[in-house]
């Protein structure tokens, strides 16, 4: 298991890569659902808590194991063998976000972390072991992911209930310095372009759970009709917000940002919120079919702002990640000011269609744009 070659051309996703990702998004459609569920019935901010929470933990687990594979991947049977035990992990982790979100009982959603993250720590001591001029950085990797894994189940086992979500932040802020320590002296080859691809096909996968809450909502309209109109409004806005945050992620290259370790860090790290927004986002198309067929304990504005909110963060995470470099500056405030706009057309009426309305307005922008910045 030696470095892979950052340079080396024509590189793509490998199929290990692709169902790893399959997996991996049945544990982000099973946290959706539960804030679903959650929204609907009012719990927002004990909602929106627990989702972040166990997003947190899908989130890590995969990125980690992305950048592992730009730099170590062998595809040998030993690695197969080793990241298909990960994606068991995601399985028991999918089968404890609902008791984690609704009870805070987080014993499964530890358990299948800790089995990824274990399994993360047998890759780096074998790219230790294999790869001398790495073998420092390796090692502090798996050392650092073990000695966290302890304190996780420390967590899990003696931390009271009230002061969970304090001892979580601390130990999730330790996840995320360990590769800022572990890289520090020897860093790991990342190659840009297969590390976006990566980054853009689970994207692409998170959207499509919007794109089946707009089904459901084409689904309950036939079943529901007198309620037809409004929830085939439902189904159109929501699919054209969903094809604006494709065309906003999509619209300028990215693997620039990847250039620099700091860049490298940026990119990854801002995806949380891109990812946990666009999981959130599917979650509030189906809050607004609750909404609307009379199943929801919501306000109006607040069932809207479930939808409008997380598409503003993704389309904000994006705009800072690979847009504000690249657009003139009557460009970049337009994109600031109609997101905050999207995100707070919530309080109005007709809040999808005039989040829809934005939305493509926000992609006419990049689109005028785009010979100017010579994209």
């Amino acid at each position: 298991m030696t470095a892979r070659d950052p340079d080396q051309p024509h590189r793509t996703a490998s199929p290990l890569e692709l169902f790893f990702d399959l997996v991996f998004v049945v544990s982000v459609a099973i946290s959706s659902q539960n804030l679903h569920h959650l929204e609907s019935e009012g719990h927002i901010v004990s909602g929106v808590g627990p989702y972040l929470m166990v997003f947190f933990a899908i989130w890590w687990a995969w990125m980690n194991f992305t950048w592992f594979a730009t730099s170590f991947d062998t595809d040998d049977w030993l690695y197969r063998v080793t990241t298909i035990v990960q994606m068991g992990g995601a399985l028991v982790l999918a089968a404890g976000a609902a008791t984690a979100m609704i009870d805070g009982e987080f014993t499964l959603v530890v358990l299948g972390y800790v089995v990824m993250r274990l399994a993360m720590v047998t890759q780096w001591l074998r790219a230790g072991i294999s790869s001398p001029g790495h073998r420092a950085t390796a090692l502090r990797y798996a050392g650092g992911i073990a000695g966290l894994q302890m304190l996780w189940v420390a967590w899990w086992l003696a931390i009271p209930d009230a002061w969970q979500p304090i001892g979580f932040l601390i130990l999730a802020l330790v996840e995320v310095i360990i590769p800022l320590w572990a890289e520090r002296r020897v860093a790991t080859p990342s190659h840009p372009h297969h590390v976006t691809e990566r980054y853009g096909l689970f994207t692409l996968i998170l959207l499509g759970e919007s794109i089946l809450a707009s089904a459901n909502a084409i689904i309950d309209a036939i079943h529901h009709s007198e309620e037809i109109a409004p929830l085939l409004t439902i189904a159109v806005t929501g699919l054209i917000l969903a094809a604006g945050m494709w065309w906003v992620y999509f619209a300028r290259p990215q693997h620039e940002r990847l250039t620099t370790f700091r860049g490298s860090f940026v990119f990854g790290y801002v995806h949380y919120m891109i990812f946990a927004a666009a999981g959130a986002f599917s979650a509030g198309i189906e809050v607004a079919i609750d909404h609307d067929t009379n199943q929801a304990d919501l306000d109006a504005a607040v069932a809207a702002a479930t939808t409008t909110v997380p598409v503003a963060l993704f389309i904000l995470g994006i705009w800072f990640l690979a847009l504000r470099d690249r657009l003139p500056a009557w460009a970049n405030a337009a994109v600031v000011i109609l997101a905050v706009g999207l995100a707070v057309s919530a309080l109005g009426p007709l809040s999808l269609v005039v989040a829809a309305v934005i939305m493509i307005t926000i992609v006419v922008v990049l689109e005028v744009t785009r010979e100017h910045t010579g994209a």
